[in-house]
C-alpha cells in the first residue's frame, strides 16, 4: 500500500477530536437533563469522554433513544469510537408513601413493615416494596434507609407479611426512601420485569456495554448473558458489586462477566465503610488478573453537582483509582444532572493525566500471568511477551488485528508503558473496546496478507502522528490471516 492509499484509508481514523493516546484510563459520564443533546455530549466528548452511560432507572426509551442516536452522529462525523453503556435499574427496595412526608424517628422507636401498598405512612403501618420481606428477614439483622442515614434493626417478624423495626440512628423517614438489607439473605432476582423490557429495547440498540444491578453471584448473569446471545447482540454484558454478597462470590462473578464496575453507592452502605477502599482494591486487582475491564463508579466528584471545582478528597480519590489500576473512572450525577458536566470532565481529565506520571511504580507486581490450563494459553502467552518486549526495546506501541477483541482485553491487562493501538473490521467491538485501558481503536477492513497488514498499520499510524520513521513497535495477529484465528504471531518493526 502507499501512503497516498494509506492517507486515504486514514479519513476513517482520522478525527479533531482524537486524543494523543498519552491517558491510558478511561472516562465513563453518565448522560441525563444537564448533558443529553448533542451539543453538550459532543463537549464532554471534547473534554475526555469515552463511554456514555444511559441509566434506565431514569428516562424513557425515546429519551435513550435520542441520546444513543446523537452519539451515533458524534462517531460518525467525528471518526470516534465513542461507547455506550446501557445500565439496567435493578431491584429497587423503597418505603412506600409516608404520611405527611415526614416521620421523625428516635432511637428506640419501633415502626411495623407491611405488605400493603396501600399502608398509611405511620410508625404503625410504612409499605416496603419487598413482599418477602418478612419471609427472609430474621430478628436481629440491621436495616437501613435513606442511604444509610436511618438504622433500625429487626426487632420481630411473623414470617408472613409483618415486620417490627427497632430505630437504632434515627432521624426523619420520608416517601420512597431506599432500604438496603446488608444481613439478609434477599431472595429477589437480579433481573426484574423492569429490567426485561428495558433489555427488549437495548437489545435492538447498537450499545457496547450492558450492565445488570444487584448481581449477588455468578447464576446472576446467566439470564442476561442468554438474552444478549439469543438476540445475536455483540454487546458485552457487566457484573455491578454492590452488594457484599458478590465480594463473597467475586472471582466467579467476574468470569461470568465481560467486565465489572465497582458501584460504591449501595455497596458503602451496605458493607462497613472502612473495608470499601481495600475492597476496591482487590476487585481492581482481580479483574486484571481475568483481563476484565474495571469501572469505579459512585461520587467520585460528587460536590461538582453545584460546585465549579472537586474538593481535594475527590481529587485523591480519582488518582487513587488510576494508581490502582482500574480501566475507567466513572461520573454519575456530576454529568447527568449537574451544573457543570463539561468542567467536571476536565478536572478529571486533568487529575488522570497527573496520576498516570506515577502510575507503574504502582503496578508492578500487580500484572497477570497466563495460565497453563486455560484454552487460550498460547494466546495469552504472545499478548504477554509482546508487553515485556516493548518494554525492553522500548517500543513506541503494541499494535494489534481483532475481531473478538480478546487480544485487546489480554494486552491492556497487562498494563503495557507503550500504547496499544488496536485495529478491526468489528465496528461494534471499536466502540466496546474504547472502554478498556489504553486500548485506541482503528478500523480497518483490508486484509491480503500479513506483511500488507502489518505495513498498512503501520502506515496508518505513523500517518496520524502516533509512530515516527526510527520508531519501533511489536505486531500481534494471527497466521494465516485469512484464518482470524486466536493470536499465534509477534513480529517485532521499525518504523520506515
Amino acid at each position: 500500500m502507499t501512503l497516498a492509499e494509506a492517507a486515504s484509508l486514514l479519513q476513517i481514523n482520522k478525527s479533531p477530536l482524537r486524543k494523543d493516546g498519552s491517558q491510558n484510563t478511561k472516562i465513563v459520564a453518565t448522560v441525563g437533563p444537564a448533558c443529553n443533546t448533542y451539543e453538550k455530549l459532543l463537549e464532554l466528548v471534547k473534554e475526555g469522554v469515552d463511554v456514555f452511560r444511559l441509566n434506565f432507572s431514569h428516562g424513557t426509551h425515546e429519551d435513550h433513544l435520542k441520546v444513543i442516536r446523537h452519539i451515533q452522529r458524534i462517531n460518525e462525523e467525528y471518526k470516534l469510537h465513542i461507547g455506550t453503556l446501557a445500565d439496567l435499574q435493578g431491584p429497587k427496595l423503597r418505603v412506600g408513601k409516608i404520611k405527611d412526608n415526614a416521620l421523625p424517628l428516635k432511637h428506640g422507636d419501633v415502626i411495623t413493615i407491611l405488605n400493603d401498598v396501600n399502608a398509611e405512612g405511620t410508625m404503625d403501618s410504612i409499605y416496603m416494596s419487598y413482599d418477602q420481606f418478612a419471609e427472609d428477614c430474621e430478628v436481629g439483622e440491621r436495616i437501613l434507609m435513606d442511604d444509610g442515614k436511618l438504622v433500625f434493626e429487626v426487632a420481630a417478624t411473623n414470617k408472613k407479611d409483618t415486620v417490627k423495626l427497632k430505630c437504632i440512628h434515627g432521624g426523619v423517614l420520608s416517601s420512597n426512601k431506599g432500604v438496603n438489607l446488608p444481613d439478609t439473605n434477599v431472595k429477589l432476582p437480579a433481573m426484574t420485569e423492569k429490567d426485561k423490557e428495558d433489555l427488549d429495547f437495548i437489545l435492538t440498540q447498537p450499545v457496547s456495554w450492558i450492565a445488570l444491578s444487584f448481581v449477588r453471584r455468578a447464576s446472576d448473569m446467566e439470564p442476561l448473558r442468554l438474552a444478549v446471545q439469543e438476540s445475536g447482540h455483540p454487546a458485552k454484558i457487566m457484573a455491578k458489586i454492590e452488594k457484599p454478597e458478590a465480594i463473597k462470590n467475586l472471582r466467579e462473578i467476574i468470569r461470568a462477566s465481560n467486565g465489572v464496575m465497582v458501584a460504591r453507592g449501595d455497596l458503602g452502605v451496605e458493607m462497613p465503610i472502612e473495608r470499601l477502599p481495600i475492597t476496591q482494591k482487590e476487585i481492581v486487582q482481580m479483574c486484571m488478573q481475568y483481563a476484565r475491564p474495571v469501572i469505579v463508579a459512585t461520587q467520585m466528584m460528587d460536590s461538582m453537582i453545584t460546585n465549579p471545582s472537586p474538593t481535594r478528597a475527590e481529587a485523591t480519590d480519582v488518582a487513587n483509582a488510576v494508581l490502582d489500576g482500574a480501566d475507567a473512572v466513572m461520573l454519575s450525577g456530576e454529568t447527568s444532572v449537574g451544573a457543570h458536566p463539561a468542567l467536571v470532565v476536565k478536572y478529571m481529565t486533568n487529575i488522570i493525566a497527573e496520576a498516570e506520571k506515577y502510575y507503574w511504580p504502582q503496578i508492578e507486581g500487580k500484572r497477570p500471568h497466563a495460565v497453563v490450563k486455560s484454552s487460550m494459553f498460547y494466546s495469552d502467552v504472545i499478548c504477554f511477551n509482546a508487553c515485556r518486549t516493548a518494554e525492553e526495546i522500548h517500543a513506541k506501541g503494541i499494535i494489534g488485528i481483532t475481531r473478538s477483541g480478546y487480544s485487546a482485553f489480554k494486552l491492556s491487562s497487562f498494563r503495557p508503558k507503550a500504547s496499544i493501538f488496536m485495529f478491526s473490521d468489528n465496528a461494534n467491538m471499536l466502540t466496546t473496546m474504547n472502554l478498556i485501558w489504553g486500548v485506541q481503536c482503528f478500523y480497518y477492513d483490508r486484509f491480503t496478507s500479513t506483511d500488507e497488514t502489518v505495513q498498512d498499520c503501520t502506515d496508518i499510524l505513523k500517518e496520524s502522528g502516533f509512530v515516527a520513521t526510527g520508531d519501533v513497535v511489536i505486531n500481534t495477529g494471527a497466521m494465516p490471516l485469512q484464518k482470524r484465528s486466536s493470536t499465534n504471531m509477534l513480529k517485532v518493526t521499525e518504523v520506515e
